[in-house]
């Protein structure tokens, strides 16, 4: 299981670069959750214990507000934050943390629940370009090596899209000459595709067409009655496009569900309604692929996880299993030899650590990772933390700031150390990142890069 596991990931990181257009670099983490999307580093020789006092610090920026993961490649870290009235897009060298170049652009968005206001999505490094998608829908296009501006694209204004929860939270991808986004448009541009050089819109497809089954069977009478209205926004999942039964099919978990599509015309191959009941919900993980297995979850109202199989053909699915083992909010979770280990919880005061067996949905082990409901304190869990995968390990980063480092063990929670990084604090929601023995992490008004090499 374990070497099929690396022949697939190696097989899936050649079609992300040739789809990028970059050079084989192991050191890169131009996206998203990583090379190949799913949060799994090829990196080697990495620290195998936190000391007490932590891992070296190289360097240290502060920030403005936002949620989004910073992007690495050929030496290059971009970052995407906001101060005032702006969204402001910086590269910096990777090693020393200077400023290379910086752009800005003016930016009105507020959150309606009272988060804070900067961008939720990561820079897309390809093709020797930056894209960026603000709060507030504007995606722009930079060129790498100067910063300067080659197109931008104000989707709230080019399509009809309605308010969306927490702003725009899905990172874009490249797919070859492609640039796929979920845009969230009605009636039928849920998902577009552009022209990567000079933003002009190829294709758009997923609309109100393509949900043509009934919601989920626990919801109550009166909702199963309205469900329509609740296919009115995007969702915060970001889209991967992966290689299933010889074809490359690219994943949307919208606000309403599952939908695959070939991303060479935007042909939807098969859909699967999945959200929760509730309106005040989202889905926000991005969906997971082993084989010809994906795996879709949610934390809100008991809405759980789903095993899908695709059967030849890719034009339908069989359920496997579906349950709560696994409520995933944000994070991703992680897969070895056969089982997924993540971070399952909607709130602080019920995140636990688990272990779940990816044939049943059964869970292993778990783990306690609640935070106290009344505390002046950073507790000492890490809440819904988020995990990367690197050198035969778990690098994990808590929502409260705090460093973990584990190994995967189906039979127990396998601690290696762990360190509270002093200039973190809640919220820490985007997921450590991982480029040339550095190691990134983001807090909501800061960036921190250590060294993350292996010392005797």
């Amino acid at each position: 299981m374990r070497q099929t596991n690396r022949v697939q990931r190696i097989c899936v990181l050649l079609g992300v670069l040739i789809g990028l257009g970059l050079r084989a670099h192991a050191g890169d983490w131009p996206q998203f959750l990583g090379p190949t999307r799913d949060g799994v580093s090829p990196e080697t020789n990495l620290f195998t214990r936190i000391p007490t006092n932590g891992l070296p610090q190289l360097w240290e920026r502060p920030l403005g507000t936002g949620y989004s993961a910073p992007s690495v490649q050929g030496g290059v870290v971009v970052f995407f934050h906001r101060v005032g009235r702006e969204e402001i897009v910086e590269a910096a060298d990777a090693a020393t943390g200077a400023t290379r170049w910086k752009q800005t652009y003016p930016t009105a968005y507020q959150d309606p629940y009272g988060y804070n206001n900067g961008p939720r999505c990561s820079p897309l490094i390809a093709g020797g370009r930056v894209y960026t998608f603000g709060a507030e829908g504007t995606l722009t296009c930079f060129n790498l090596a100067d910063g300067r501006r080659l197109w931008q694209r104000a989707t709230a204004e080019e399509f009809e899209i309605p308010q969306a929860f927490f702003g725009v939270g899905s990172t874009p991808v490249i797919e070859g000459d492609k640039l796929l986004v979920m845009v969230g448009g009605q009636p039928d541009a849920g998902v577009v595709a552009l022209d990567p050089v000079t933003g002009k819109t190829l294709w758009q497809s997923v609309g109100e067409k393509n949900w043509t089954g009934e919601p989920m069977p626990d919801w109550p009478g009166e909702r199963r009655v309205e469900w329509r209205r609740f296919e009115k926004q995007a969702s915060y999942s970001s889209l991967i496009t992966v290689p299933i039964h010889g074809q490359r099919l690219t994943l949307a978990l919208t606000r309403q569900g599952l939908v695959a599509l070939d991303p060479r015309d935007g042909t939807v191959k098969f859909s699967r309604w999945f959200r929760s009941s509730a309106n005040d919900s989202v889905n926000a993980m991005t969906p997971l692929v082993l084989g010809d297995d994906i795996i879709i979850s949610s934390a809100y109202f008991k809405t759980g996880s789903v095993r899908l199989h695709v059967n030849p053909g890719n034009t339908n699915f069989t359920q496997v299993w579906r349950g709560l083992g696994l409520e995933m909010h944000w994070s991703q979770p992680m897969v070895v030899d056969g089982h997924l280990y993540a971070f399952s919880g909607r709130n602080e005061p019920d995140a636990s650590l688990r272990c779940v067996d990816f044939a049943t949905g059964a869970v292993k082990w778990e783990r306690d990772e609640r935070w106290p409901k009344h505390s002046n304190e950073q507790p000492p869990v890490f809440g819904r933390g988020s995990f990367i995968q690197a050198d035969g390990r778990f690098i994990a980063l808590g929502e409260g700031g705090l460093l973990g480092l584990f190994r995967p063990n189906p039979e127990k929670c396998e601690e290696l150390g762990r360190w509270q990084v002093p200039q973190l604090k809640h919220p820490c929601w985007s997921a450590p990142v991982l480029s040339d023995g550095r190691l990134y992490l983001q807090g909501e008004d800061r960036l921190i890069c250590l060294d993350a090499r292996r010392r005797p």
